[in-house]
C-alpha cells in the first residue's frame, strides 16, 4: 500500500497588499493610534520587539 501525502500549497502575498513597517508607524514613541470607523486602537512595540494592538 502506497500512501501519498500532498504538499501544502505555498501561500503568496499578492503584490497589491500594502506592507507597513511598524517602526515607521510608531516612530520614536513606539506607539501609534489606528482608527477604524469610530474605534481607535493603539499599536505598541514591546521591549521584546513584539506588537500589541489594543482598544
Amino acid at each position: 500500500m502506497v500512501v501519498m501525502i500532498a504538499k501544502p500549497k505555498e501561500m503568496r502575498v499578492p503584490d497589491t497588499v500594502p506592507v507597513y513597517d511598524a517602526r515607521d508607524l510608531t516612530q520614536d514613541s513606539g506607539l501609534a493610534h489606528i482608527q477604524l470607523d469610530d474605534q481607535t486602537y493603539v499599536l505598541r512595540i514591546t521591549r521584546a520587539g513584539k506588537l500589541i494592538l489594543t482598544k
